[in-house]
């Protein structure tokens, strides 16, 4: 029976990171909590490092409510912004908080940047699950030798690792691994090595491959919040290429929800698939971006189409993405609750309602205030 009390969330300060702690502490970001059903009664502590992606912000609500917020015997968060390459400080952790469960979210995670530098993406998202899953065998082996069977190891990784498809066809748990891009090499590289800490040293994991994901507090240069935040200033919307390739889209919840799913029932050393089973062409959902924003403010949707830039596709664009859930819905149970509609229009409210989370990163102000409020962690 895992334990599931003193977990270690890495990359907690980021998009699905943040998102997946206001979930297990019931304070969902979409309207009257829809996914308050975690259940979760125990410590999280989240090691973040705050690259550019990081923002405590994110997070301010739960350090008030379950942080330095609250008296100490309350308190059930705790933040430590400390690199997953640090094996000293890893292990420490460990042993100061106990932890029983590591969810890995961190990682760096933009194609772009990854053919510009690829060396951090290697740093962080194959050295860096090295050093954690070392230590976390180590930290969990009893005096026989033998590692505990109440710990879990639980990995995030995604479904670009698994290369391109055609027209036709999904990515199942059993597709071969085909990375096209130094991000979605970096990321294959560090399944196979939580798979074979699993089949050398008995280590328990589990590992769970997503779909992009959707929703608030995700970083201002990916695709939606991007396009939302130039809708609103009237900016121009570059789009790659002829705008035709195509992703399956999952709500950031519906995601997470699947995820606490699998910590708490996945079968040890498998891997599950999560996927929106909602594949959108990228110039199909921009304007679908489009019709909802530009109703949010007031905007003429023909005004804005003519802001639609077509750009330079990138180097290794992936045609398709499209993921087969089916393993996660018939042996865990699992199954969406937000429709994409709902989901879109729950993003588009959110990005606009939060323009200052947004400008504070886009202009600096966010480093100042971390630098002002974390100064000495």
């Amino acid at each position: 029976m895992r334990k599931l009390q003193n977990i270690l969330i890495t990359g907690g300060a980021g998009f699905i990171g943040s998102n997946f702690i206001h979930y297990l502490f019931g304070q969902s970001s979409a309207e009257g909590n829809l996914f308050n059903d975690a259940n979760f009664t125990g410590k999280i502590v989240n090691v973040d490092c705050l690259t550019y992606a990081g923002n405590l912000e994110s997070l301010a609500d739960i350090e008030a409510k379950f942080g330095s917020g609250v008296a100490e015997a309350d308190r059930r968060y705790f933040f430590e912004k400390v690199d997953i390459c640090d094996r000293p400080q890893i292990e420490r952790i460990f042993k100061q908080y106990d932890i029983d469960t590591v969810i890995h979210f961190a990682a760096e995670s933009h194609v772009d940047r990854s053919i510009l530098g690829p060396e951090a993406f290697m740093k962080t998202n194959v050295m860096g699950t090295f050093t954690l899953l070392d230590v976390a065998r180590n930290y969990w082996k009893k005096e026989d030798g033998s590692l505990r069977d109440d710990v879990l190891f639980h990995h995030i990784s995604t479904d670009e690792v698994y290369g391109s498809l055609g027209e036709t066809g999904y990515f199942r748990e059993d597709t071969p691994y085909d990375p096209r891009s130094p991000y979605s090499s970096s990321k294959a590289s560090s399944d196979h090595v939580v798979m074979a800490y699993f089949h050398t040293y008995g280590l328990p994991i589990t590992l769970s491959n997503c779909t992009n994901n959707y929703g608030p507090y995700q970083f201002p240069e990916k695709l939606l919040p991007l396009m939302i935040s130039n809708i609103r200033d009237g900016k121009n919307l570059p789009v790659y290429g002829k705008g035709d390739n195509i992703r399956d889209w999952i709500y950031v919840e519906d995601h997470n929800r699947a995820v606490w799913l699998i910590v708490n029932k996945g079968v040890t050393g498998e891997k599950y698939n999560i996927g929106g089973e909602n594949e959108w062409q990228n110039i199909k959902l921009l304007h679908k971006v489009i019709e909802l924003t530009a109703a949010q403010t007031g905007k003429k949707v023909e005004d804005v189409e003519k802001t639609i830039t077509y750009v330079k596709d990138r180097p290794g664009h992936d045609k398709r993405y499209a993921i087969d859930c089916t393993k996660i819905k018939t042996q865990l149970g699992w199954e969406r609750k937000m429709t994409f509609e709902e989901g879109l229009l729950e993003t588009v409210k959110w990005y606009l309602k939060n323009s200052e989370w947004i400008n504070n990163i886009l202009n600096g102000s966010y480093k100042q205030w971390v630098e002002k409020n974390y100064a000495n962690r």
